[in-house]
């Protein structure tokens, strides 16, 4: 697998965990490898599917050279949808996509149907706003 590091997030008051984590690997490949590989997969011991996505920076932080961030809401999402499938739909018109996420309930980890998808540029991401609206 090639792990490097893993960090669960937890709620700061209660320590529980919230539902999601971030695994940092040897390699892009090696990282790539295990997100096409466990994406959508049950998670041991569950029926929940792991839904896996790119973080932008290790353990969850932005690096502090990345530049800004622009975002776009989408909205009515299918259930079925996750961060990898949005991020890619967008990725393959719009290179400077930086990411994506799907939000789901914490409690039954299904998808709350919508989600965000983040750009480097602000001028494709308002290409993306007036192009994609509707798709």
């Amino acid at each position: 697998m090639q792990v490097i590091s893993i960090k669960i997030i937890r709620n700061k008051i209660t320590g529980q965990p919230e539902g999601y984590g971030f695994v940092e690997f040897v390699s892009h490949a090696a990282a790539e490898k295990n997100l096409h590989a466990y994406n959508g997969t049950p998670m041991p011991g569950t029926e929940q599917p792991y839904r896996l996505n790119w973080a932008s920076f290790g353990i969850g932080e932005r690096r502090p050279d990345a530049g800004p961030e622009h975002s776009i809401f989408v909205g009515d999402l299918a259930p079925h949808v996750t961060d990898y499938m949005l991020q890619e739909t967008f990725r393959t018109q719009y290179s400077p996509v930086r990411g994506a996420k799907v939000w789901t309930d914490p409690n039954t980890g299904r998808s709350k149907g919508y989600g965000f998808v983040k750009f480097a540029d602000e001028a494709e991401r308002n290409h993306a706003m007036s192009e994609m609206n509707g798709v």
